[in-house]
């Protein structure tokens, strides 16, 4: 009986089902979280959605910056961008279904000493305090769904504080666990920046490099990195490793840290 993590999707179900198969991943024994982003940019988008959620009983995943823009057009939210590959799902016969199913998925899984997320958890927020926010936002997408994402986009609040309310802070809540990478030396969440930690300039830190880190009692796995690859550094691992890019596709055995990639086929068919 095994558990693995893997990386960020997006549509990669041939990489996804040759990793299964170089894992011997036993549906009736063995469990698997996905770190999110099972939609978009990807070749087959909408046959990713339905083979996650016909797998539900030993797959799980966590709400990705790009299923929530998928769940906020089907509410008349955001628009469509140059490169999405999501309007086969908007237009597929069991949208609903699929759909609703998508909206029911956490922010946040914790297992133990883990925990996994989309993106990452906010520095000053402990384990148990980020499992608390995460399911507000996770009630306000079953209670008003139309509400939550008329108001999910948008940049601001850059900075935690607990006194937020409302929209604030659901959008801030969300942000950090799908969109955040970097933060700025006054503390502020930084979306521009997706390049490597080497390029990094002076001025932003990796969230997982704050200062007074209060979550460093547990080790948070994340994807949507994935300039960053794979990355252990300071109880954190890094699961994205490009396989919509060219890079590969990286499942993380969470009993023994074993890792196990397969090539993307992008990346093959690029080559030839």
């Amino acid at each position: 009986m095994a558990h693995y993590v893997v990386g960020d999707l997006q549509g990669c179900l041939t990489e996804f089902k040759k990793l299964l198969a170089k894992l011997s991943f036993n549906p009736g024994t063995d469990t698997l979280w996905l770190t999110g982003d099972l939609v978009n940019r990807g070749p087959y988008s909408l046959e990713t959605l339905r083979f996650v959620r016909q797998h539900d009983t030993c797959m799980q995943t966590v709400l990705g910056n790009h299923d929530l823009h998928l769940l906020a057009l089907n509410y008349g939210h955001g628009k469509l961008k140059r490169g999405d590959t999501i309007n086969d799902i908007l237009n597929a016969p069991d949208k609903k279904l699929l759909l609703d199913w998508l909206r029911s998925q956490p922010l946040l899984l914790r297992q133990s000493d883990f925990i996994m997320v989309h993106a990452g958890l906010w520095p000053q927020w402990t384990a148990s305090q980020a499992e608390s926010l995460a399911q507000e936002v996770s009630r306000a997408l079953i209670s008003c769904p139309e509400q939550y994402f008329a108001q999910m986009y948008g940049n601001k609040p850059r900075c935690w504080d607990n006194t937020l309310t409302g929209f604030d802070r659901l959008r801030f809540i969300t942000n950090v666990f799908t969109r955040m990478r970097a933060l700025t030396s006054s503390g502020k969440l930084d979306f521009d920046y997706k390049a490597t930690l080497a390029d990094m300039p002076a001025g932003l830190t990796a969230w997982f490099n704050a200062p007074d880190r209060r979550n460093l009692d547990v080790t948070i796995l994340f994807g949507h990195w994935s300039a960053l690859g794979f990355h252990r550094q300071h109880h954190t691992v890094c699961l994205d490793t490009g396989a919509l890019w060219g890079g590969t596709l990286t499942a993380l055995n969470l009993q023994t840290q074993h890792i196990t990639q397969v090539e993307s086929e992008i990346k093959l068919n690029l080559e030839k």
